[in-house]
């Protein structure tokens, strides 16, 4: 799984056009609207965009074995906040996205030893598990969060 602290963009195969990732996973997100976002660049996560004015991200992966994901959706959220400090889940609830079982979870902690809110859906496909993660100081959160909603609602996967 991957963790929050990587901040870095397009694996290896994908491309991004007329403002849509297109992973070669087989999902693809529309970048956000909003001005400010820029793609990052190289490293673990298939797509992070950051905020140029702020210190918020928006990434999204996919881990793909080719066989159906076996673990929870519980077990799977737990992965992604690894190297979280002193988390504390303000909400969470299961829910369908892109016909997909999904669980969303918002939830304050440190990272590095700054405060952070994250909001994150882990969503299961048929071979692959498919993280969106929102993070950001919790006094620069509002102020993307809709644009990472708006980004999770264009998610469409196999």
């Amino acid at each position: 799984m991957l963790l929050l602290v990587a901040w870095a963009s397009a694996a290896c195969g994908s491309r991004i056009e007329g403002g849509v990732f297109h992973s070669p996973k087989g999902y693809r997100v529309t970048l956000p609207a909003n001005e400010g976002w820029e793609v990052a660049a190289d490293g673990p996560a298939d797509l992070v965009l950051r905020r140029r004015a702020t210190r918020a991200g928006i990434l999204a992966h996919a881990t793909c074995e080719g066989r159906a994901p076996t673990r929870s959706l519980s077990v799977l959220a737990r992965h992604l906040t690894f190297g979280i400090q002193g988390k504390e889940i303000r909400e969470r609830r299961e829910l369908a996205l892109a016909g997909h079982q999904a669980l969303w979870v918002r939830l304050e902690g440190s990272l590095d030893k700054a405060p952070v809110e994250v909001e994150a859906y882990v969503v299961k496909g048929r071979e692959c598990v498919y993280d969106l993660i929102y993070v950001a100081p919790p006094t620069e959160f509002a102020s993307g969060v809709e644009d990472f909603r708006a980004f999770v609602g264009s998610f469409a996967g196999p």
